[in-house]
């Protein structure tokens, strides 16, 4: 349920579609999932579309793909530990292993993913003489782009990674919060809406600039572009969410931001080198 009231939006959304009762047990249907789902089925949708009219063999996509899924799921879940919970890998290595492996998944980090998807990328691209790794890439990004927009819905669906206090009149009021040191309810920046809509608007960029100027560009350029923009935004948008771990209320700048920086300037490094090598050579007549 959502209502707009006294200049601020109540948001009482249940994030569960419906619940399966299998042998007594119950198997809960969430938004989330199905956006999460739902961010792959498009990725694989936008680059077959792609692939297409670039005339590669779409049949290796499903390869692309599985890479791209096992190295999403395991990357963002592994980066959670890492970053998030690294007592629980010392602590109780048993349990955090059982953690990585349970359903449905709980604690995705997307700089996880970051670092291990170039990975995957790199094992896909190295058979395939004519799909080289940054060409790849650049694609890619393009089909990452949308999937971020869905998941970051679904956040918003699961009334969860939300922002501070704020008394701007799109303010969202929470009240499926169960954080009780969050209490009262009161008006928050929708930090998942903000991202879900950065993201569409890379999704047009990325694809626009694929479009129109994908035989000029060098591979790599879209990526760049990519890396530079999607993680400054996610650097500023973390001075208006809430922390996501205690640990954080004390630090200057939180994980989410401290992990954007090396992604940055990967993209501003990626851009320089692309400039250096496509640099026109001068020569001297005479």
């Amino acid at each position: 349920m959502v209502s707009h009231a006294l200049g601020f939006i109540v948001w009482d959304f249940d994030s569960r579609i419906y619940t399966l009762d299998i042998f007594g047990l119950e198997w809960p249907i969430a938004w989330y999932g199905l956006l999460f789902a739902a961010s792959f089925l498009g990725g694989q949708m936008v680059m077959r579309y792609l692939y297409k009219r670039d005339q590669k063999p779409v049949e290796d996509l499903e390869i692309l793909i599985l890479y791209v899924v096992l190295a999403t799921v395991i990357g963002a879940r592994l980066g959670h530990y890492l970053f998030y919970e690294w007592e629980l890998l010392i602590s109780q290595p048993g349990r955090w292993l059982k953690s990585m492996l349970s359903l449905p998944f709980e604690g995705l980090a997307s700089h996880g993913a970051t670092i291990v998807i170039p990975v995957a990328l790199y094992l896909y691209s190295r058979k395939r003489s004519d799909q080289p790794y940054l060409w790849v890439v650049d694609r890619l990004v393009i089909a990452v782009s949308l999937g971020g927009a869905l998941i970051r819905l679904g956040n918003l669906l699961n009334s969860e990674i939300y922002g501070k206090p704020t008394t701007l009149p799109w303010g969202f009021v929470f009240v499926r919060e169960t954080d009780p040191a969050l209490l009262p309810l009161v008006p928050r920046h929708p930090t998942q809406l903000y991202e879900s809509l950065f993201c569409l608007f890379l999704l047009a960029l990325t694809f626009a600039l694929w479009k129109q100027k994908r035989y000029r560009l060098p591979n790599g350029f879209i990526t760049g572009i990519f890396l530079i923009l999607l993680f400054s935004f996610r650097f500023l948008v973390e001075f208006l969410k809430t922390s996501q771990e205690d640990f954080e209320n004390s630090m200057v700048l939180n994980m989410g931001q401290i992990l954007s920086i090396p992604a940055i300037l990967a993209g501003v490094i990626l851009l320089l080198v692309i400039r250096r090598k496509n640099r026109p050579v001068l020569t001297v007549n005479g």
